[in-house]
């Protein structure tokens, strides 16, 4: 079994919302994807997609969406992004999902070669103090993966029981450091679980070429928006189980 990943798709979630607005690259870019999944994912592969799905304000709008990547092979695990208006209660999300598709929230999920886990995220502190309003909302997405990150733990000991070693992989929408010179919430919870990789999104244009990429204090970290990705699924290595 295979992991896979990339966020941002922006389908369009029932508006007339076309990508190519944002440069010709973006042409027909969910048919280019499409194709490259179709041709590499199996059916017991997984797919992290961590947030940005589309751009439906509601979860009907969004429905149509959903089945269409659900058509797909594999299972697709959803995080939500800071465009997926149409994400609401999770438990009416979950309820709204076509088979073959998960969504994770405070919660984690066995794929079978990992243990997934991750919240959205937010800005993160840096050289210059957050706004009050973003401070709190920073702060409460670290809680939400603290307790994504507590429900990991549990699902990784149960595995372990069953005799199989399997690593934590984190998925975060945003990037979760403001620069990898300053430690994060998100960065020291997911050092104190263990994680071994984790995949963010959230970095277009311009954003693609600042992104860190590279080992960080002992965890992988990946930037997976499609358009960093040339519209092509990442095949994440299969990390080590970490120690911690």
């Amino acid at each position: 079994m295979k992991i896979f990943a990339i966020s941002d798709l922006h389908l369009p979630g029932g508006v007339q919302k076309p990508m190519d607005i944002f440069g010709t690259h973006w042409c027909n870019h969910f048919e280019r994807i499409a194709a490259d999944w179709q041709e590499r994912v199996g059916q017991g592969d997984a797919v992290l997609l961590p947030g940005d799905f589309c751009w439906a304000m509601q979860l009907e709008d969004a429905l149509v969406d959903l089945r269409r990547v659900a058509a797909l092979p594999g299972q697709a695990v959803l995080l939500r992004g800071n465009h997926d208006y149409w994400w609401s209660a999770i438990s009416r999300v979950r309820a709204a999902l076509p088979e073959g598709m998960a969504a994770l929230q405070n919660d984690a999920l066995d794929v079978g070669t990992a243990i997934v886990c991750g919240t959205r995220g937010w800005l993160c502190p840096g050289d210059t103090p957050l706004a009050a309003d973003d401070l709190r909302v920073y702060q409460r997405e670290v809680l939400r993966l603290a307790l994504s990150l507590q429900d990991a733990k549990a699902k990784q000991a149960r595995a372990h029981a069953q005799g199989r070693d399997l690593p934590l992989v984190a998925m975060m929408h945003f990037p979760p450091f403001a620069s990898p010179e300053t430690p994060s919430g998100f960065t020291d919870l997911l050092e104190v679980h263990g994680v071994s990789l984790c995949v963010y999104g959230h970095l277009h244009g311009p954003g693609i070429g600042g992104a860190f990429q590279g080992m960080l204090r002992g965890i992988a970290y990946r930037l997976v928006s499609c358009d960093a990705l040339g519209f092509r699924l990442l095949e994440l290595p299969t990390p080590e189980r970490s120690a911690t």
